[in-house]
């Protein structure tokens, strides 16, 4: 297992950075280890998988986690509010970050995450492949 670590600074895109990350790294399997920090804007989508909301307010990023590729991203995250109450969902475009956003994504060896339609939800979702040790053949 590898480990990134890196720092989003004010006006980054959170999703779009974690997403652009794994594309310049190659990560082709991981996970959202821990992200810290806050962010002036927020978009996240509830369980139903289609209403999204959009909040302009600080709010502290108090967990992330999720699964991470270079050909997807996945990612639950959850938000303080100033009055110390908690909102969460999936993560969409458009968090902002305000002051810093403190990442860490653990890559994964011998896996490779891909996205393929699942008829039973209607999304696309998480396909995994084992890679094969070097040298074998099946």
């Amino acid at each position: 297992m590898k480990h990134h670590v890196f720092r989003l600074h004010r006006g980054a895109d959170l999703l779009e950075s974690i997403a652009g990350y794994c594309r310049e790294k190659h990560i082709q399997a991981g996970y959202a280890a821990c992200c810290v920090g806050c962010v002036s804007e927020a978009a996240i989508r509830s369980a139903d998988g289609i209403t999204g909301q959009e909040y302009s307010e600080r709010l502290e990023i108090v967990s992330l986690t999720g699964t991470v590729s270079e050909a997807r991203c996945h990612l639950h995250i959850s938000f303080s509010r100033e009055d110390m109450s908690v909102l969460g969902g999936h993560l969409l475009p458009g968090c902002i970050v305000n002051t810093t956003a403190e990442v860490v994504l653990c890559e994964l060896d011998g896996l490779t995450f891909s996205k393929a339609y699942d008829e039973d939800t209607g999304y696309n979702e998480l396909h995994i492949e084992q890679s094969l040790p070097a040298g074998r053949l099946s």
